[in-house]
């Protein structure tokens, strides 16, 4: 007789042996078209909706028709209206010094004095020669009318009294040097002489400078070439003044431009009646050019793409892409010169989030 042995398997054994028996079975449940049993809610059993992405929800404004004019900012230097270099002609021996450093004088003050002796006595030689000249003359002319004297004779007395005339007047001229005045009215500057010292032809005895309104220059460049003008107002500013601004207007535009810089010099004129620019001083320029009626739209609409500027607009719930240029700017907005129309409505939050023929959701923006 058979003996049937049973063996009794560990709970643990038992259940790791059963698990690859119910995966075959729901493996062949599947096969056969059968329903699976899990969570139809979860993530990947979710459908796809028919009707595309929702609308992206945008911030919209319109821009603003105002006068507007180009600023332009530049740096330039200050230069007195007049300046000149107090210099001697001849070489000669200061006598006098007529003039205190930093003192306004007028035109034709006196500032130094020369040796005047030698050319004193030059003139005082080239007078008596002149008036010998003219006696001679006077009675060859009495003479001519009693045909004593020929008229050639008459004509060589002539000559010599208008050569001493011309020496009269280089001998004055010379004595004339000797006094060294001023051209203008100006400040001077510092002395570079000293009584008794020896100064020679071009030697700088100071200088002199009429800063009561001062030359601006600056260069501007030539694409701003049609909105500069004379008389346009300007503002300066200078290192050294806090927040003073000295206010003026622009006077000359250069006849060129410069062919390497593509710029123009352009000279403004300031009041400086205080006298507290003075020449050589670097500042900085703020000039607006002439205003006109322009669209300004707010900064955060322009989308730069490849050297291009775009702006994205709503119509008939859509956003559409538009190719715009634009001029100058000012905080928080820029002038557009075309492409845009007042009447559109533009995107300005959330471009990231718009393509072109895309809908949108706008809402104005506070």
């Amino acid at each position: 007789m058979s003996r049937v042995v049973r063996l009794r398997l560990p709970a643990n054994l038992r259940a790791a042996l059963a698990l690859p028996t119910l995966a075959l079975l729901a493996l062949a449940g599947c096969s056969k078209g059968g329903p699976v049993t899990g969570n139809p809610g979860g993530p990947g059993d979710r459908p796809l909706g028919r009707g595309g992405p929702p609308p992206a929800e945008v911030l919209v404004a319109r821009g603003e028709v105002r006068p507007f004019g180009t600023a332009l900012e530049a740096v330039g230097t200050a230069l007195a209206r007049e300046s000149v270099d107090i210099t001697s002609k001849v070489a000669n021996t200061v006598t006098a010094i007529r003039f205190q450093e930093g003192q306004r004088v007028a035109a034709g003050t006196v500032l130094v004095e020369l040796d005047r002796a030698q050319a004193a006595a030059a003139l005082a030689e080239a007078e008596a020669a002149l008036a010998e000249s003219r006696n001679q003359f006077n009675r060859g002319r009495d003479l001519s009318v009693t045909q004593a004297l020929s008229r050639a004779q008459l004509d060589q007395l002539e000559t010599a009294v208008k050569t001493g005339e011309a020496r009269v007047a280089a001998a004055r001229s010379r004595l004339n040097d000797t006094v060294i005045r001023a051209p203008f009215a100006g400040r001077t500057g510092l002395r570079r002489v000293s009584l008794g010292g020896l100064v020679s032809p071009g030697a700088v005895v100071t200088t002199l400078d009429d800063s009561s309104v001062i030359k601006l220059e600056f260069t501007v460049p030539q694409s701003f070439l049609g909105s500069l003008e004379p008389g346009l107002a300007i503002e300066a500013r200078a290192d050294g003044f806090g927040e003073r601004v000295f206010k003026g207007a622009l006077t000359t535009l250069d006849s060129r431009i410069d062919p390497v810089t593509r710029s123009i010099a352009v000279r403004a004129e300031l009041p400086n009646a205080d006298g507290a620019i003075k020449p050589g001083l670097f500042m900085t320029v703020r000039l607006t050019a002439r205003t006109a009626p322009t669209l300004m739209i707010p900064e955060e609409a322009l989308v730069p793409e490849q050297g291009r500027t775009y702006v994205f607009v709503v119509r008939d719930g859509k956003a559409q892409r538009l190719e715009v240029t634009t001029g100058g700017r000012e905080p928080g907005s820029v002038a557009v010169l075309s492409g845009l129309t007042a009447a559109d409505t533009l995107v300005v939050e959330g471009t990231q989030r718009v393509r072109d023929g895309g809908a949108v959701l706008a809402k104005p923006r506070g």
